[in-house]
């Protein structure tokens, strides 16, 4: 059977309730709890990315006392963390020589049964890519390659909307140049990648927006220099800032979620599309909750997704943006919401039962470095009150950097990025 008759199948078959304990209903994949013998042993988790979003499950876990070793490209952060027991470099390589190496190291320091956890869409691609190969050695928190597909490729993502009848943004891809040329379009548009195999100025953009047929094809060729034609995407741009956009989160089984929080993009950086949030809240959304649980349903997936959606004021229907099959850049707030998504998981990965829990509505999550910067620019806009902005700091925040009981990286915070910057302009 296909993966999308394997899809729609779910789709008919899903009667969108969780069920109360649901992993003792039906058994966690082998991938996700290794063979019977790594029972014995005391494992520990490797964490692939440096940035504050590893940097949340390093802390998740090892404030557990669990073994926590960080593997770092430019991003240097969580490496920093006082529960980063060992730091190595995360090679900038191609994926197969970054299997060898994971597996190489697995070796050389007997980390059989360890956990794998990527932070990045591309480490997370990597690992679905050779889940065979690499669930010989470890234990795996994303799915294999014909699950994680669906949510990795957007082309994929919005076609799996459509079956479901999920809303998502008007998209267009492209055979050829001439198909650009000729399209019939409403501008503003944006350009987004549907795939990110490597890190560049259109991947790492989120989108570039265009605001002519003239500057449509010149981003489209730029862009075509960064990833393959066919994955270059044009979408309608729905108005409005972060305030539109909500998240569904959750930890998941098969489809079926065990812990799950609705979240608004209060605040994002930059404004209209931003890259990545700077201040989020969460909030009772059924709606949202009804879209994000048959998308995740569909796919059939396992583990940590973040669903993203934003609503149009032109029709009032909120729209399928993204969907991030791996720890996402706020997944810290659900701690203060009830939900340790990192820590969850871990134990979801040692064979626990878990009850199917939400997160509390109301708790507040911010990266001030950044939220500062976007709070000005939403007050010059005349979009944000100085008493507002003030006022949403001091009901309890969960800050991204900050925590008492490990300074060190919130004092490292800026240091670092100058230096990433600083290195990305000599090299």
């Amino acid at each position: 059977m296909g993966k999308s008759s394997q899809v729609a199948e779910r789709v008919v078959s899903c009667s969108g309730q969780a069920a109360t304990s649901y992993i003792n209903e039906c058994h966690a994949p082998e991938w996700l709890l290794g063979p019977a013998e790594w029972s014995a042993h005391n494992p520990g988790a490797l964490v692939i990315g440096g940035d504050y979003r590893s940097l949340g499950t390093v802390r998740s876990l090892g404030r557990r006392k669990i073994p926590v070793w960080v593997l770092t490209g430019e991003h240097l952060l969580a490496g920093v963390s006082r529960y980063a027991r060992r730091t190595f470099i995360w090679p900038a390589a191609e994926e197969e020589k970054q299997v060898e190496y994971l597996i190489r190291l697995g070796a050389q320091h007997d980390l059989r049964g360890w956990v794998l956890f990527p932070s990045g869409d591309e480490t997370a691609a990597t690992i679905a890519r050779h889940h065979t190969a690499l669930r010989q050695h470890f234990r795996l928190s994303v799915p294999p390659w014909d699950v994680l597909q669906w949510a990795y490729d957007k082309r994929l993502t919005y076609r799996l909307a459509s079956m479901v009848g999920v809303h998502f943004p008007r998209t267009h891809t492209f055979a050829c140049r001439e198909e650009v040329a000729q399209l019939e379009w409403d501008f503003p548009a944006v350009l987004k990648p549907a795939v990110k195999p490597k890190i560049n100025s259109f991947t790492a953009a989120k989108a570039w927006r265009v605001e002519d047929r003239r500057s449509l094809l010149e981003r489209y060729d730029e862009a075509c220099t960064m990833v393959e034609p066919g994955a270059v995407m044009v979408q309608e741009l729905i108005p409005g800032g972060g305030e539109q956009q909500f998240s569904y989160a959750a930890l998941c089984l098969h489809g079926r979620p065990l812990a799950s929080l609705v979240a608004r993009r209060t605040r994002q950086f930059p404004a209209d599309f931003g890259r990545s949030s700077t201040f989020v809240e969460t909030v009772d959304h059924q709606e949202i909750e009804e879209a994000g649980r048959r998308m995740v349903s569909a796919i059939g997936f396992t583990g940590l997704v973040e669903v993203e959606f934003k609503r149009d004021p032109r029709d009032s229907l909120y729209k399928l943006l993204d969907i991030n099959p791996r720890i996402w850049g706020w997944h810290t707030l659900g701690r203060r919401a009830g939900i340790d998504f990192s820590f969850l998981l871990w134990r979801l990965i040692q064979g626990e039962s878990l009850s199917e829990r939400r997160g509390i509505a109301g708790v507040r999550w911010m990266r001030l470095s950044t939220d500062l910067g976007a709070a000005i620019a939403e007050i010059w806009r005349g979009r944000l009150s100085v008493g507002a902005y003030l006022r949403s700091l001091f009901s309890p925040v969960e800050s991204a950097i900050f925590a008492a009981d490990d300074p060190v990286p919130a004092l490292l915070e800026v240091p670092l990025g100058v230096y990433m910057i600083l290195k990305r302009r000599w090299t």
